[in-house]
């Protein structure tokens, strides 16, 4: 990435985070920017991602994952399943340095690069786990549940839920992001679990459909 062409992308995050009316501030932007740049670099040795495109990057990781952060507010402790690359957790823990992020991923090779990135991004709030959701225990790996549960384009809701279930705290939720409005999926939701809200979204310069979908536990709101 030029010096140049850098300063065009970050100028083209910077009007995306201005029209989605996030208060991210220029360091934040520069560090996104810098995610942008590892991410990159290792996609072209690790294929991490099918997007190679920078400025497609811009708009289909960085801001994609920025949109979601309105739905963050109050979360404390968020599990980001079938981290990958990093989408949403790693946007999420550079926009929001009071929530503690941890990411699970099976393949070594993507959660390498989140450790990688986590170090050289300086990203104290960060916490990287290689393994399946549903053997990651309390106690052993992690200390406390989770008061959010997130994942992106990882699997069906049902196994979402299913697998993370046992680490999600009392009174805490699923957001799942997804693409178009996901209702059979929704229909085969297990028992003891109920959608409270669909919210689309609407990402920058992206002409393509997306919505997050809220879970809870029957009973708890």
């Amino acid at each position: 990435m030029t010096a140049s062409s850098r300063a065009e992308l970050t100028a083209a995050l910077a009007d995306g985070v201005r029209t989605l009316q996030l208060d991210l501030s220029d360091a934040q932007i520069g560090r996104l920017m810098d995610y942008l740049s590892l991410l990159s670099k290792w996609n072209a040795v690790y294929n991490l991602t099918a997007v190679r495109n920078p400025s497609q990057m811009v708009t289909q990781h960085l801001l994609d994952s920025l949109a979601v952060v309105p739905a963050f507010v109050g979360a404390v402790n968020i599990l980001d399943v079938g981290a990958g690359g990093g989408l949403p957790g790693m946007v999420l823990a550079i926009a929001r340095p009071d929530m503690q992020v941890s990411m699970i991923d099976t393949v070594h090779k993507k959660t390498a690069f989140l450790t990688q990135a986590k170090a050289e991004l300086g990203l104290a709030n960060v916490t990287v786990h290689t393994a399946r959701v549903e053997q990651l225990q309390l106690g052993m790996h992690v200390q406390q549940p989770f008061d959010v549960i997130t994942s992106r384009a990882f699997a069906e809701l049902k196994d979402f839920v299913n697998w993370s279930q046992h680490l999600l705290q009392q009174g805490g939720r699923f957001i799942a992001l997804k693409g178009v409005m996901p209702q059979d999926e929704i229909a085969r939701l297990p028992a003891g679990w109920k959608v409270t809200q669909v919210q689309p979204l609407k990402v920058p310069n992206l002409d393509a459909e997306r919505h997050l979908v809220f879970i809870e536990r029957e009973g708890e709101s």
